[in-house]
């Protein structure tokens, strides 16, 4: 089969043949149509994601759509010709997507939603995980409750939104006056935050309460914000951690704060059937309409790799990008 392999950090894709692989017990294997590029893809061939623990050489891929070709033995939820989806590898030293095929942990997978095409269903699987994790397990959201989305137009936030409002809750979005526009065709009460400090925004959409769940997608100063803007024994959720931060405006609150880390079940082999959980019921959510993702226009193929990982890292991207398997 086909695959491209990243020698070293920061060094061009190789197109390699190599041995088709054989679907072990417990595994699927799956012929990739399309394969989504993250940022921790980006960074992990720029050699500055460690905590992804793939070491190079590699192939690179966290994420797919494709059709299972083969099941191991114990796989019962899959048959050949089933179109599937998941995050399945590209991190821990397990084969990444950007190759024909595929043979996957069954735990990993769901079936596609039958309302999405391949390129759709593939740009997903991290991000609704992550923002699954976050706003149903850790946050519980319930209707009625008030959601502020830090950074809303971005790759995980605007399923957050969409999450929200499919559990009955009301979102509200930060973002840039340039995003303000899709911010509000999602759904949410969009928050230009470089025009109002967090008390500013607090006092005018909650008249000073706070947010029942924060679900903060940027890190740095968009968590300390998140913390100022958490109602009392409310719930801030972050995806990026990163950095000092001081828990006193939380403490005072009584609020609560959990962490997300997406690459656990894979890293780790603990948890891994939850994901499989989470993008069945996210594929359900997109048929029935209440969840769409955000696809850049452009469709890069196989051959526009470099170009497609130079769209994520420069941030030059408009909604997630998707390399085609198809040439």
């Amino acid at each position: 089969m086909r695959a491209l392999m990243l020698d070293a950090a920061n060094a061009p894709f190789r197109p390699i043949e190599m041995p088709q692989p054989v679907p072990a017990a417990g595994e699927v294997l799956v012929r990739v149509q399309a394969s989504g590029v993250t940022v921790l893809d980006t960074k992990i061939r720029a050699g500055a994601a460690g905590h992804a623990r793939h070491p190079l050489p590699a192939i690179l891929g966290m994420e797919l759509a494709g059709t299972v070709e083969a099941v191991g033995s114990g796989v019962t939820r899959f048959q050949p010709g089933d179109e599937v989806y998941g995050m399945t590898g590209g991190v821990g030293g397990i084969q990444g997507s950007l190759a024909d095929y595929v043979a996957a942990d069954a735990d990993l997978l769901a079936r596609k939603p039958a309302s999405l095409s391949m390129r759709e269903a593939a740009s997903l699987p991290l991000n609704i995980i992550t923002a699954w994790e976050g706003l149903v397990d850790r946050a519980k959201v319930q209707a009625g409750q008030t959601v502020l989305v830090q950074g809303g137009a971005g790759g995980v936030g605007h399923l957050v939104v969409q999450l929200a409002l499919a559990f009955g809750a009301i979102p509200f979005a930060t973002g840039s006056a340039g995003n303000a526009a899709v911010i509000a065709e999602l759904g949410a009460s969009p928050i230009d935050y470089r025009a109002e400090t967090p008390a500013d925004y607090v006092a005018r959409l909650t008249d000073g309460r706070g947010f029942d769940v924060v679900y903060d997608t940027a890190g740095g100063a968009s968590l300390d914000a998140s913390f100022a803007a958490v109602t009392r024994f409310g719930h801030v959720v972050t995806a990026l951690g990163w950095g000092t931060h001081a828990l006193a405006p939380l403490s005072f609150k009584g609020a609560s704060y959990s962490g997300v880390f997406t690459l656990l079940p894979l890293l780790t082999g603990e948890g891994r059937a939850h994901h499989g959980e989470i993008l069945a019921k996210a594929a359900a959510l997109a048929d029935a309409g209440k969840l769409r993702p955000r696809l850049d226009p452009r469709i890069f193929t196989w051959a526009e790799i470099e170009t497609a990982h130079e769209a994520v890292a420069r941030n030059s991207a408009h909604g997630k990008v998707v390399v085609s398997h198809q040439d």
